[in-house]
């Protein structure tokens, strides 16, 4: 579904991508974790070329995205669903009209259509009839929980999560994953989640993939990465601060 090839990035002088390499499986889960500062959320920003390379390619469906014009990736980018860090709704709109926005304005839908779609999405989120509320109005859980209907909405083949649990208790931050991988059994899409929530996000994924040091230091199933003898995803599991992983 998605390959990253030998993607590099740099700001200001400095460089946070260094060559990344990696390969998506269409229908699965796969976590990208690591550091803070460690370019995490830079790599989740150019699967839907949000941010474009200095050098590399990232392709979806055999199409690479850096080279693609503005109205060829929009199409592509109508296969992705984002569920941003703080949910990101509007707050002017009610849950319901946050849901429905990417319908109205990416659609033809109908609104008699739409609100089918919109209460289905909030009920399958744990929010039927919660929709009349605004953000202001709802919990931090609600809001990502709101969030993730409107990622849903348009039915999308990929899903992004950028950080879904950050902010919330651990108990919330469980619910929030369970509801990932319900909404995983229900719709089938490629998710991919940056996360530091460890060990919780195991539990959710298919593969795990670690960024350290600009690179992919380790990728494989949930099981090959916690049986890894490598010392940097050692390190990082035990919370280790003395290693060879650079703690800022």
């Amino acid at each position: 579904m998605i390959k990253v090839v030998d993607l590099h990035k740099t700001f200001g002088g400095q460089a946070v991508l260094k060559g990344i390499n990696l390969e998506l499986e269409t229908g699965k889960v796969t976590t990208i974790i690591g550091g803070s500062g460690s370019g995490k959320t830079v790599l989740l920003k150019h699967l839907n070329a949000l941010l474009l390379p200095d050098r590399g390619s990232v392709l979806a469906d055999g199409k690479d995205l850096t080279k693609l014009g503005e109205r060829a990736l929009n199409e592509v980018r109508q296969k992705f669903g984002v569920l941003f860090q703080g949910a990101a709704l509007l707050d002017s709109m009610t849950l319901y009209d946050n849901v429905a926005f990417p319908l109205r304005e990416k659609t033809e839908m109908s609104e008699s259509d739409i609100r089918k779609r919109v209460e289905e999405r909030l009920a399958q989120v744990g929010l039927a009839g919660m929709g009349y509320k605004y953000p202001a109005e709802v919990s931090g859980g609600m809001k990502k929980r709101a969030g993730l209907a409107r990622a849903l909405a348009m039915e999308p083949e990929i899903v992004l999560f950028d950080e879904p649990t950050t902010g919330l208790d651990p108990l919330l931050g469980r619910s929030i994953h369970q509801l990932i991988r319900k909404m995983h059994a229900t719709f089938g899409f490629t998710g991919v989640i940056v996360s530091h929530d460890i060990p919780e996000v195991f539990k959710i994924s298919d593969r795990i993939a670690m960024l350290a040091n600009g690179i992919i230091e380790e990728f494989g199933t949930t099981q090959e990465f916690l049986a890894s003898q490598n010392p940097i995803v050692r390190q990082f599991l035990q919370q280790d601060a003395e290693g060879p992983l650079a703690v800022l």
